[in-house]
């Protein structure tokens, strides 16, 4: 499963964080941003992931973060 998400994460250091934050809870995952991107995306590449915990997880580190419709 493959899910994309927009967010307002500006830099680097801060996608580092949460990528690294967002593994702890889901192991196995492939996790990376596209900065470069106009919607800062965020993608999510794995079994055993919701939408809706990497949202709110995404959010509880401040950052704005909404499934890419």
């Amino acid at each position: 499963m493959i899910e994309v998400f927009k967010t307002n994460v500006e830099e680097a250091c801060h996608a580092k964080n949460v990528i690294a934050m967002l593994i702890q809870h889901f192991p196995g995952t492939k996790i990376n941003f596209d900065l470069h991107d106009c919607d800062k995306i965020l993608r999510v590449e794995g079994d055993n992931f919701g939408a809706e915990k990497v949202i709110s997880l995404v959010i509880e580190s401040g950052f704005a973060c909404n499934v890419l419709e």
